[in-house]
Order: C-alpha cells, then sequence, then structure tokens
C-alpha cells in the first residue's frame, strides 16, 4: 500500500485545491478551497465557463461594489458545487478575509452564500463548511452560524489559545496551519529545519489535538499548510489533513509504514489542564504569542490581496465578454 492509502486508513484526507483534475486523481474524502486557490482555478481555459456565470449573475445584482460581491459570492459557490460532483464529503469555502473583524457582516456573508448554494441544489448544511479567520470576531460569528445548522471551518489558526475558543463556540473544524508556523520559527531562530518530531507546527497541532480528545470537544481538527510529507506523516491519525496535489501526488508514489502517531484514546489518558478564555484574555494570549498575532495577520492581508486579485481577474473578463 502506498503511505496515501495507509494514510486514508486513519485520517480523513482533504484536497487542498480548486483544481476539478487534481480531485479526480487523488479522490480525496473532502476538498478545501480559499480565494489563493480559485485565483489560479479560474484563470484556467477549462474553468472560463464558471468565471462568465458569476459575471451574469453578478449583472443581476446592482452595480459597484455589490455586483463584485455577489460575483465573488456566486464564484465560489460554483466551485464548490463542481467540487461537490467529485467528493463524497464536503467542500470548505471561504467568507471574505476582509470581513474578519465584523463578526454582523460574517454572519450575513455565510447566510448569503447558502441561499446561493441551496439555489444551486446544493444542502449547505450537509455538504459545506464556511471558511473563517480565527480572530475573536470570527469565532463569536462562528458560534451564531452554528446555532443555525450552518457548519464552520476556523482557519488561520496559529495558536493554543484560539483552538480552545473555536472548541468553546461549537464550532464544526479548525485548520491550524502547520507550514507557516514552521516557516516563522525557522525565520526567527535561524535555522534550516527541525526534526519532524520537533516541527513547532506539528507540535502545535499535536498539543491541540491531545486537548480536544482528553476534553470531550466534538471539533474536529484539520492540520493544514504543509510543507513536506515528514509533517503529514508525523501527524497521521489526525481527524483531518488537508494537503495540496503535490504532496498527495509524492504520498501516493511512496512506500513504507505509515504509523498511527494521534490516537484518542491516548489522548484520553493523558494528564491536561482545562482552560478557557474570554475575551479580554483571548486577546491577551494572542498578543503574547508573537508568531500566532503575526501569521493571522498576514494570513489575513494576504487572502484580501488574492480576493482583491480574483475581484480584479473577473472584471477583465468583463470587459472581454
Amino acid at each position: 500500500m502506498s503511505k496515501l492509502d495507509q494514510l486514508r486508513s486513519m485520517t480523513t484526507v482533504v484536497a487542498d485545491t480548486g483544481d476539478f483534475e487534481s480531485i479526480v486523481e487523488y479522490r480525496p474524502q473532502d476538498a478545501t478551497t480559499n480565494p489563493s486557490l480559485i485565483y489560479k482555478a479560474a484563470q484556467m481555459p477549462q474553468y472560463r465557463e464558471l468565471v462568465e456565470d458569476a459575471l451574469d449573475f453578478g449583472q443581476t445584482k446592482g452595480e459597484g461594489e455589490e455586483r463584485t460581491r455577489w460575483t465573488m459570492d456566486k464564484l465560489a459557490v460554483n466551485f464548490g458545487t463542481e467540487i461537490l460532483k467529485i467528493v463524497p464529503g464536503r467542500v470548505s469555502t471561504e467568507i471574505d478575509a476582509r470581513l474578519s473583524f465584523d463578526t454582523e457582516a460574517t454572519v450575513r456573508r455565510a447566510e448569503g452564500l447558502v441561499e446561493l448554494y441551496e439555489a444551486a441544489g446544493v444542502d449547505p448544511r450537509e455538504r459545506v463548511l464556511f471558511k473563517i479567520a480565527s480572530t475573536w470576531e470570527g469565532i463569536r460569528a462562528a458560534e451564531r452560524l452554528e446555532r443555525q445548522g450552518i457548519h464552520c471551518n476556523l482557519t488561520l489558526l496559529f495558536s493554543f489559545a484560539q483552538a480552545v475558543a473555536c472548541a468553546e463556540a461549537g464550532v464544526t473544524l479548525i485548520s491550524p496551519f502547520v507550514g507557516r508556523i514552521l516557516d516563522w520559527y525557522k525565520n526567527a531562530e535561524n535555522v534550516a529545519g527541525y526534526p519532524a518530531d520537533e516541527d513547532p507546527g506539528v507540535c502545535s497541532v499535536t498539543r491541540i489535538y491531545n486537548y480536544y480528545k482528553r476534553h470531550g470537544y466534538e471539533t474536529a481538527v484539520m492540520g493544514a499548510s504543509f510543507r513536506n510529507l515528514d509533517e503529514i506523516l508525523e501527524l497521521a491519525g489526525c481527524d483531518l489533513l488537508t494537503i495540496s496535489p503535490a504532496l498527495l501526488g509524492e504520498l501516493a508514489s511512496t512506500d513504507g509504514e505509515v504509523c498511527r502517531r494521534l490516537d484518542p484514546e491516548r489522548a484520553q489518558g493523558m494528564e491536561i489542564e482545562r482552560v478557557s478564555f474570554d475575551e479580554t484574555s483571548f486577546r491577551w494570549a494572542l498578543n503574547e504569542d508573537a508568531m500566532a498575532t503575526e501569521k493571522l495577520a498576514e494570513g489575513i492581508r494576504l487572502f484580501a490581496a488574492d480576493t482583491r486579485k480574483l475581484e480584479q481577474f473577473t472584471r477583465e473578463v468583463c470587459q472581454h465578454c
């Protein structure tokens, strides 16, 4: 068996891509998207029809920013709907990162996406996770959405405080960014790398996973943003892992034993103190974690920048329609 097949036996494998052909090739259970991935995929000729359909839809929704917003949401739903024709599970659709500090606007945007999915014949409460940045405001929005049966994937998660707050809010899933944590520590400590079991991103996810299982939280942990195979294999047994097509290909073409590293039964026997965060203590804990503070802010900026690129791309396409 390949390492990918073995990994599938203990972890739900998720494709981190907007490219349908890659999803077909590696047969993941779920798929995740974000503005960066959709921007890349939208430029491919084979997906031009999805872009043009979103533009046509936007034309019916007013002018200026209002039209652009609906176009972007319809484009995200178009990609999500096509992906759901391939994967048997769920797709994660990103809420505009520029709303990361606005609880009310995030809730409204998610509700609008729900309506678009329903109009496309998809049951969003069963098959879609809405990706929201793990800010205090984003976590509060997710808490409200979960009460409506609208399930959320809290992304750009870099700290233990974020993870605890998400679990206490009852969110469906979190996405700790393993590789981006590694990037920060390599730069901060001026090192080329770490042994796989000492990788700061791996250690962060392991701590979160064990805490969740020890205290019975239902929130699932999905490791994300991997830089190499060792990071993935050190998290074998995690609830879910979302993996790029390039790394899926490496796993599929590599043989050798994959050992389970994370185990819920083992975690349940650990002595781990339960903690809680209100808004003040959450913000202070995040402030005290330089890596998490910097990577969260950077991640929001990067996703916002790619959203603006995608908006500009659709405007250019519209001019040639």
